[in-house]
């Protein structure tokens, strides 16, 4: 069974080539993309058993992206199929400065928006060490939010490490109804992952990032927290000490999957009882991500330590 399972909705992404807008390309290259499959596939990659649970029209467009997933060596055999619905897609503009990047969702009346909590295999998910969840998914609709509801209950029973991500999405909701929907969940969160910007904008956090983390220990004890600066690195709190680990020089392609990345890096050492490996881990992994077109990281653990061991030789 494996370490960790996630569930949430993975759409196809159309991208324009870079250099191209949406209104003049003539070509869209097709992924798949998903937060919580991005972190599946990653944890996989890095050597952590990891399964996925969905819900999918079974058609070719659901069917390429499981293939694509287990390809990675990711459990999908959990995934929920059915004849209704439709698969979710995103298109997306790569611009470059001063362009910003730009989404466009098409995923109204997904089959994953549809998704029953009762349809999901919670023993399954009973075996796995941690579960891991994203601020997306309560956004998707009432069902979708129960379903984030029915994961942490059914976590807190099986004695399960509970990870989530805020991973906020504008085009979703107002940072207000983020707030509202995500806060009741933080006392039960065992690991959380947010930038500084959602630590302010939507948990409403206040202050320098370091006194962010102190207050936020204080109103969740024993929380672990990742936060990710806007400079790419980031600041871990663990056990009620504060670490930092910089960021690298980048020439980014794709930043999309960065943060996604930055969180299966994490979870790797922190599974394995090393959460200042796994710091080290999240932020060359979300650094190499930025070289790959795609949500995907294609990099493996060596991948990471020859990184690290290339940037500490240089901070000598």
């Amino acid at each position: 069974m494996p370490d960790v399972v996630t569930i949430g909705e993975t759409l196809l992404r159309l991208t324009a080539p870079p250099g191209f807008g949406l209104e003049q390309t003539e070509i869209l290259r097709l992924e798949v993309a998903g937060a919580e499959s991005n972190v599946a596939i990653g944890l996989s990659r890095l050597g952590i058993s990891s399964g996925w649970i969905s819900r999918l029209v079974n058609n070719p467009l659901g069917r390429r992206i499981v293939n694509k997933i287990r390809e990675h060596g990711v459990d999908v055999s959990r995934v929920i199929w059915t004849s209704e619905g439709r698969v979710g897609l995103y298109y997306l503009e790569l611009g470059q400065p001063p362009r910003p990047y730009q989404v466009i969702y098409d995923r109204a009346g997904s089959a994953f928006s549809q998704i029953d909590p009762e349809e999901v295999d919670w023993d399954y998910v009973h075996q796995a060490r941690l579960i891991h969840l994203t601020g997306i998914t309560p956004g998707l609709g009432s069902n979708c939010y129960r379903l984030i509801c029915r994961a942490i209950r059914e976590a807190q029973s099986a004695g399960l490490k509970i990870s989530f991500d805020v991973n906020y999405r504008s085009k979703l909701w107002s940072p207000e109804d983020a707030r509202q929907a995500i806060q009741p969940f933080l006392p039960a969160i065992d690991v959380l992952f947010c930038t500084l910007q959602e630590a302010r904008q939507v948990l409403g956090w206040s202050g320098d990032p370091e006194t962010m983390l102190r207050e936020a220990a204080q109103r969740y004890p024993g929380m672990t927290i990742v936060l990710t600066l806007e400079e790419g690195g980031a600041l871990l709190w663990y056990e009620g000490e504060i670490y930092k680990q910089p960021g690298y020089p980048l020439e980014p392609l794709d930043r999309v999957g960065a943060g996604d990345a930055m969180v299966a890096g994490f979870l790797t050492g922190f599974l394995q009882e090393d959460p200042l490996r796994g710091l080290a881990y999240g932020v060359a992994y979300a650094a190499l991500k930025h070289t790959f077109i795609g949500d995907i990281a294609w990099c493996n653990r060596s991948d990471l330590e020859q990184l690290i061991r290339n940037q500490q030789t240089r901070w000598r």
